[in-house]
């Protein structure tokens, strides 16, 4: 089946970025993805927060059913905005919503529309996938995460390890990252059960040709042993804490 042309209408960029279409409004922190392998960011990803720091959950819990779609496409116009306007050079990891994707193709329009307007480069765009029990079905994810493929875009499934992990997403369409959950990290280099299902998925993503990026790193010595079993993507607070509408620089363990 013949894709749909990709329409740019950029007029309301503006708008979204602005946050019309919701009754609250709220900005983004950015908490750097490293290399330790170049000590490079990788990237930074888009945290959503209040419009004075407050916690993600302060905004997040007014999404509903109503205006799931319209904050989805309104968080990919502001981030992209922020972090054109922040100067970033690095790539941008935006946490998107399936639920709120009713079809790829015509959903991503907005954040081709917003890279135009404020001259972002759409190939330092990664779409992150939050892994959890109450997603949409395997097929509909498969489809948008081999859209966004398709269209140049990177992919990463975020909390992989956390409750029912998307293994038939794994099988029927790999993203280009997989996020280990943080629940996986605690403690691992003291924890052998730990190591040996961090090390089954590090084989895992190895043959399906992605890179992990170990999440939540918090102390040098979980640090050390992901390190020891080849893991060179990091994010966490041993590197940086998250920073409000700012891109703070990562420190590097010895």
């Amino acid at each position: 089946m013949e894709k749909p042309e990709l329409l740019f209408d950029e007029s309301n960029c503006e708008q979204c970025a602005c946050g019309n279409g919701l009754d609250f409004t709220f900005s983004f922190a950015f908490q750097p993805i490293v290399d330790t392998s170049s000590k490079t960011v990788f990237a930074y990803e888009a945290l959503v927060r209040g419009m004075n720091g407050e916690g993600a959950m302060s905004i997040l819990s007014q999404v509903n059913e109503q205006n799931r779609y319209s904050f989805d496409q309104i968080c990919r116009v502001k981030a992209v905005k922020l972090a054109s306007r922040l100067g970033m050079q690095s790539m941008l990891s935006i946490n998107f919503m399936p639920n709120a994707v009713y079809k790829a193709e015509y959903c991503i329009r907005t954040t081709l529309a917003a890279a135009r307007t404020y001259n972002f480069d759409t190939r330092k765009i990664i779409f992150e996938l939050t892994e959890g029990e109450d997603l949409t079905s395997v097929e509909h994810l498969t489809s948008i995460i081999e859209a966004y493929q398709d269209m140049g875009f990177s992919t990463a499934i975020d909390d992989f390890g956390a409750g029912y992990s998307r293994y038939n997403i794994m099988m029927a369409s790999p993203p280009d990252l997989l996020k280990l959950d943080m629940g996986l990290i605690r403690n691992v280099h003291n924890e052998p059960n730990k190591q040996a299902v961090v090390a089954g998925i590090i084989t895992m993503m190895r043959q399906l040709g992605g890179r992990i990026v170990a999440e939540g790193v918090e102390t040098p010595e979980e640090y050390y042993w992901l390190r020891s079993q080849g893991i060179t993507l990091y994010q966490g607070f041993l590197f940086a804490r998250p920073g409000f509408e700012c891109l703070p620089e990562p420190v590097w363990p010895d």
